[in-house]
């Protein structure tokens, strides 16, 4: 299974569509100044967000030194002023935020899947509390896992219902946008939007979504 992939021409694309599909967070919060990563990989959603929202400032965090230390083979960027990458359990590093994100992407697999952790209750309790008023998170859960129906449910305890899905954006991939409450705003206007009929009216539409949001940040 392949969960990373870079052109060698151009390191800072994304190749994958669920990494497209994550970016479509942008519909909700279109100028982010905090996103926090769990998971580096490949770092194809790090690099395309560090390059193409110059004034978010990214964290990323990675359980993992060995894929930590193929940063420079997969053109990473070094740690700087508005990019860090942190070997931290994302479990116990999220407990400890506070109101600091304006985007969380949760894509943290390793060999054997979704680690039930990062599905839990707790953590998605902890990942409200790290967004500010209007924050969203954003998570990938494959949709044939065992337990996707226990983590939806959670998700939409936790965030109160204010969940939705594209459908067929992004094959077995099933990406889960989450808006935290804090009264009217943009992200809340499109998550309910969104939830009244998955995106628009077919799964291709969908998916031609998410390319043309990825072209119209490069564009910018």
């Amino acid at each position: 299974m392949v969960q990373s992939e870079m052109r060698l021409s151009r390191p800072d694309d994304l190749v994958l569509s669920y990494a497209r599909a994550m970016m479509c967070f942008v519909l909700f919060h279109p100028r982010p100044e905090h996103i926090v990563m769990v998971g580096l990989g490949g770092g194809s959603l790090a690099k395309f967000c560090y390059r193409y929202l110059p004034r978010c400032r990214i964290t990323v965090l990675e359980l993992n030194p060995e894929v930590i230390a193929l940063r420079e083979q997969f053109a990473i960027p070094r740690d700087n002023a508005r990019f860090r990458v942190i070997q931290a359990d994302a479990v116990e590093y999220m407990a400890r935020l506070d109101n600091s994100a304006d985007v969380l992407l949760v894509d943290g697999f390793d060999a054997e899947g979704l680690p039930p952790a990062l599905g839990s209750a707790s953590f998605y309790a902890d990942c409200r509390r790290a967004l500010r008023p209007g924050g969203v998170m954003v998570s990938n859960i494959f949709s044939y896992d065992p337990h996707y129906g226990d983590m939806l449910r959670r998700l939409r305890q936790t965030f109160e219902g204010r969940i939705c899905w594209f459908r067929g954006i992004a094959g077995n991939n099933r990406i889960l946008f989450a808006v935290k409450d804090g009264g009217a705003s943009p992200a809340l206007a499109m998550q309910q939007k969104v939830a009244r009929s998955h995106g628009l009216a077919l799964p291709v539409l969908n998916r031609l979504l998410a390319h043309w949001i990825v072209l119209k940040l490069r564009w910018l």
